[in-house]
């Protein structure tokens, strides 16, 4: 199938961007069904403030951190997940005892 360059404009900032042939190409061999929304610049944005960089997923800011008490040794713990009594709960020193 042969592609030619379309303009879009992109929903966040307005302006127009040229969605190439070969963007298009790349998004057909993938099996994207929509064209992109937002210019590269905003998609790189949007990226970064998702997750600090790192990609993927939704928008989280900062890491929601529990308190709990090692099931091992005793001692006060962060962890970033809510801990299940049922379950037990490990300090960073003793996961990595036990994983090794």
């Amino acid at each position: 199938m042969s592609y030619t360059d379309k303009t879009l404009q992109c929903k966040d900032c307005g302006v127009d961007f040229t969605f190439t042939s070969r963007e298009q190409e790349f998004y057909a061999q993938k099996g994207f069904q929509n064209e992109p929304t937002r210019c590269k610049p905003c998609r790189d944005n949007r990226k970064s403030s998702r997750d600090g960089g790192g990609g993927g997923g939704r928008d989280r800011g900062e890491r929601q951190m529990f308190s709990a008490v090692c099931s091992t040794c005793g001692a006060q713990t962060q962890v970033p997940f809510k801990p299940d009594p049922a379950k037990p709960v490990y300090c960073r020193d003793c996961f990595k005892k036990s994983r090794s």
